[in-house]
């Protein structure tokens, strides 16, 4: 699909967003092992979240969904039946890699696969641990999707995650929910921890201590009423588009305020934008509050070490931010990136040049320098919802209309964006 993007000359007004992807996710997960039917309030409209319902589906979850209200008739641990077909994880890394947690310790094969994209997304993160705890589990060249999953007696193991995952310590606790020890994981940096809030709201024992999160298996888990708050990740465009914008106002309202992932806020006041959080809350574990963003001038900054990881998915439009600041914009320690839905320095570093921005790619990371201004261009996303966007709101800066290609990748997670976007303009 072709959009065609003219350039704004301010965003002005109040907007909500849909329920967040990464919370959507684990509360329909957990609903389905929870004992009782769970009630989920703006659940995410993102195709990838409508993916993990497709496969709750297919195992025998009952899921009735009225646009964002999602109902889920949890049967407890042992509830799950045998697929009659392959499990469809579409697009999304979170379904096949949490997912997968639960289903190897189901006690009948099944086999989950992906999309073209998701079918080179390499798998060996949730193998090795799972496998170690006694999973018995092939691949694609032992690495890709899809992955076939045989019965298994799961143990508990302590594990340290090589590298940081918030999706692969939730494979590994999701896991050691079947198991009749402890299971452990260490991270070697704080990854979002929505995983361990919803295990306690769901009334799982969960220890945390420091980077060390501990599940005690076999809990019974009961069903909730749950509202999932604004998704964060989503609001990083439409800030960034108000600090690019001059005389740009707006209030984002209900968005989730979670510690883990707030370090975007945080970067961003360090950046110098004019920024402020009102009206906190906190629902069933999770702060959740108002952002209110108008446009000023940004110094820029680096993104490294464990900073690289709590920004992972906001950093191709923080680079876009990073070209119109003064400074500019470092990234190091992001070869994370490299493994995303596209090879995301790579396809960042592309559009970039398009638009006339100087861009200086490392195997880690990127430096874009400041002070630049955005061309029109020719776009391509892709096929990655976050390039889509990122770049959506480049073009909102640009001199002249800009044409983006595969403007429906965005869909995947935030199917309103484009209309929101519009919705904006002042």
């Amino acid at each position: 699909m072709l959009q065609r993007i003219q350039p704004a000359a301010r965003l002005e007004g109040l907007l909500r967003l849909p329920g967040d992807k990464s919370i959507s996710h684990r509360y329909a997960m957990l609903a389905a092992l929870a004992e009782g039917q769970t009630r989920i309030h703006n659940y995410s409209t993102g195709a990838d979240c409508a993916s993990t319902l497709a496969c709750l589906r297919a195992l025998g979850i009952a899921v009735d969904r009225e646009g964002t209200e999602v109902a889920i008739s949890g049967r407890g641990l042992d509830g799950f039946a045998a697929p009659s077909e392959t499990l469809a994880a579409g697009n999304s890394g979170s379904t096949i890699r949490m997912l997968s947690g639960i289903l190897a310790a189901q006690p009948f094969a099944s086999r989950i696969a992906g999309d073209e994209s998701l079918s080179r997304r390499p798998m060996q993160r949730i193998i090795q641990p799972l496998e170690a705890m006694g999973a018995a589990i092939a691949a694609r060249d032992g690495r890709f999707p899809p992955l076939e999953i045989h019965p298994a007696r799961l143990r508990a193991i302590d594990y340290a995650l090589p590298v940081a995952s918030a999706q692969v310590k939730t494979c590994v606790l999701f896991a050691g929910l079947f198991t009749d020890g402890t299971t452990l994981v260490r991270e070697p940096a704080r990854t979002r921890d929505h995983t361990e809030i919803a295990l306690r709201e769901f009334g799982a024992e969960v220890d945390v201590r420091a980077r060390a999160i501990s599940v005690h298996g076999r809990p019974r888990l009961r069903a909730l009423d749950l509202t999932v708050p604004g998704d964060l990740s989503s609001a990083a465009f439409f800030l960034v588009a108000a600090l690019l914008l001059p005389g740009s106002h707006i209030v984002i309202e209900g968005v989730g305020l979670n510690p883990t992932r707030s370090e975007l806020l945080d970067f961003l006041i360090a950046m110098g934008a004019d920024l402020r959080v009102r009206n906190l809350a906190v629902h069933a574990g999770e702060p959740v509050g108002d952002i209110e963003v108008r446009h000023s001038p940004v110094r820029g900054g680096t993104i490294e070490k464990d900073v690289t990881a709590a920004l992972i998915d906001e950093i191709p439009v923080l680079a876009v931010l990073g070209a119109a600041s003064d400074e500019g914009l470092v990234v190091r320690d992001a070869a994370e990136l490299r493994i995303k839905e596209t090879d995301r320095i790579a396809t960042v570093a592309d559009n970039l040049a398009r638009m006339g921005v100087t861009v200086e790619v490392f195997p880690d990371g990127l430096r874009v320098p400041g002070r630049q201004r955005f061309r029109p261009a020719e776009l391509d996303s892709f096929g990655d919802h976050r390039i889509a966007m990122a770049f959506a709101v480049a073009a909102l800066a640009a001199g002249g209309e800009s044409v983006l290609r595969g403007a429906e990748a965005a869909a995947v997670s935030f199917p309103e964006f484009f209309g929101l976007l519009e919705g904006l303009r002042a």
